[in-house]
């Protein structure tokens, strides 16, 4: 899926790729990689397949790593 990170100013931080990834424990993660190559490692998916609390912290780590907060992700399906 294709998708932007956009700042609340409204300026474009990265765009490239959501998509899950298995960590050195064996557990899924929900993560972005720009399509510059960045990785940024969101929260491990639930068990059930929720993706509310892996979401957050990927949500928290954009704003780690950009260092701004109201951080707007809008995503394109591809078709």
């Amino acid at each position: 899926m294709r998708c932007s990170i956009i700042s609340s100013s409204g300026q474009v931080l990265a765009s490239g790729q959501l998509f899950l990834q298995e960590d050195e424990e064996g557990d899924l993660r929900f993560s972005f990689r720009s399509d510059r190559g960045r990785v940024v490692e969101g929260g491990k998916i639930d068990a059930n397949g929720d993706l509310t609390s892996a979401s957050q912290e990927l949500f928290r780590q954009f704003s780690r790593d950009w260092g701004v907060t109201g951080i707007t992700l809008t995503a394109q399906a591809r078709t």
